[in-house]
């Protein structure tokens, strides 16, 4: 079920007025987000149902067990360990084993084996990076003493499938979101209001700026080879703000739809465009996904308190595995080392926390030069990181950019215009509001503490959002 489609403009308020005004106690609460949240994920394949709740029952069942081995650490750590080989062996199996096993083959073939693989016609279940991702943190946190084992089946369900964030994040910590459905939640209009404006935030940039210039990207990457140098630089433009759009748009729209239900989830991006250097790009950027790689993975290999060589080494792991986590292609491991090997850089020259907590160009109109371009030079090194990510091989990549830069003539094509009106009002709301959590959220001050003024903006994205809307598209981190 998509968040702009027409199903889920009637499943979600059904399920708020049920669930604030039927199921009230908690326990029915919680047990009402897991039936919701198994429709709403089921209506893609109820066969994806099956796989989600034996991961969701063995990282239960996980948590109990490494309690009542508490005394017994090599106990703990054998439960532990068999919980994430299981879920990663899952992991690998649906999204990684023809990956794997088509590129035996080819190493094979070239050292004179003839081997063949026979690709396996394996259907990728929606989001399962993402809820594996979240079920192994309750683990790797109940082994680590972070939390506390729950007892709770209900709950630890709702946990794991709670569908505002199922299928592309954020990829919550137990630490944050299961002690939420642990306690007793009271309706706040103030909550739920901010939560429709994220929402409605969301769906513009999925709808308006993603969609719209989708179909741009499409028809250039699909004739990149015959087209010329500004145009396939237009396509890389719009790519950019496509995945952009499309999931922090998603992210907002889950975001504000927990809000409804009395759910934090965490931010999941900060303005990235907007960053100086790779550095805080990655701090802005799917911030969930980068801080579990940081806390599980970079912090576990000693991160930077070891020698410089090995927090190098610490880094590129992370960069590369981020990348694998994207797809089972070498396009997205080759982006993740593209991004190791720019932030590299700054980790040896020790500026790689300059821009840890401060807003660029904070309290003032405009950005320096100096900052605008930091701002421009990041971005011109993630566009060209998305065209690796976009593209279906590493020629493709290869080839996309070197017609780029070689082929120029300041050509812009007919289907091009509309996308940059759109990407503009973007950038220009983003920039006004980015000391904000989103786009619409309007402080009650000046002109704005007038209703009217407030619900007059509101209106007009609203009626904007669906007047501008671009075809219908699938998210695409769905297929991550």
């Amino acid at each position: 079920m998509l968040f702009n489609s027409y199903e889920f403009l009637i499943f979600l308020p059904i399920v708020f007025l049920l669930y604030w005004f039927v199921f009230k106690p908690l326990k029915w609460q919680n047990l009402f987000i897991v039936i919701a949240s198994y429709t709403f994920y089921g209506w893609w394949d109820w066969r994806f149902l099956l796989l989600m709740a034996f991961t969701t029952f063995c990282s239960f069942l996980s948590g109990i067990l490494l309690e009542k081995n508490e005394n017994n650490r090599q106990k703990q750590k054998i439960i532990s360990a068999t919980n994430i080989i299981l879920n990663l062996l899952i992991l690998c199996i649906f999204k990684y084993c023809n990956f794997f096993g088509e590129n035996l083959a080819a190493l094979c073939r070239c050292l004179g084996w003839g081997i063949d693989w026979i690709t396996l016609d394996i259907l990728l279940p929606v989001g399962i990076s993402f809820y594996t991702f979240q079920a192994l943190s309750y683990t790797i946190d109940v082994y680590q003493h972070k939390i506390k084992p729950t007892h709770d089946i209900i709950a630890f369900f709702a946990f794991i499938s709670f569908f505002p964030q199922l299928v592309a994040g954020p990829i919550e910590r137990a630490t944050n979101l299961l002690p939420q459905f642990l306690q007793g939640r009271q309706f706040s209009y103030e909550k739920a209001t901010d939560g429709m404006r994220q929402i409605l935030w969301g769906l513009f940039k999925k709808m308006v700026v993603a969609d719209n210039c989708a179909a741009a990207v499409n028809t250039i990457f699909a004739d990149y080879q015959s087209l010329e140098g500004s145009q396939l630089l237009l396509g890389a433009i719009f790519f950019t703000f496509q995945i952009y759009g499309d999931f922090s748009g998603y992210s907002d729209i889950a975001i504000g739809t927990a809000r409804l239900f009395g759910i934090n989830l965490m931010r999941n991006f900060n303005y990235p465009y907007f960053s100086r250097d790779i550095a805080e790009f990655w701090r802005r950027w799917h911030i969930s996904l980068t801080t579990w790689f940081r806390d599980y993975i970079y912090f576990p290999l000693g991160g930077s308190r070891c020698s410089k060589l090995k927090t190098i080494r610490n880094t590129l792991i992370i960069f590369l595995v981020s990348g694998f986590w994207h797809g089972a292609n070498w396009t997205f491991i080759v982006w993740g080392a593209f991004h190791g090997l720019l932030f590299l850089p700054l980790l040896i020259g020790g500026r790689n926390r300059r821009y840890t907590t401060d807003i660029v160009a904070k309290g003032r109109i405009f950005p320096s030069i100096k900052e605008f371009c930091q701002m421009l030079t990041t971005f011109i090194l993630a566009m060209i990181g998305w065209v690796i990510f976009r593209a279906e091989t590493i020629q493709q990549a290869w080839e996309y950019l070197f017609r780029m830069v070689t082929t120029f003539d300041f050509s812009l094509p007919a289907h091009g215009k509309d996308p940059l009106i759109y990407i503009g009002i973007l950038l220009v709301i983003e920039w006004i509001q980015r000391e904000k959590q989103f786009g619409l959220q309007i402080e009650k001050k000046g002109i704005f503490q007038y209703r009217s003024i407030r619900w007059g903006i509101y209106y007009i994205v609203f009626i904007t959002t669906f007047l501008l809307a671009g075809k219908q598209a699938e998210f695409i981190y769905f297929q991550f």
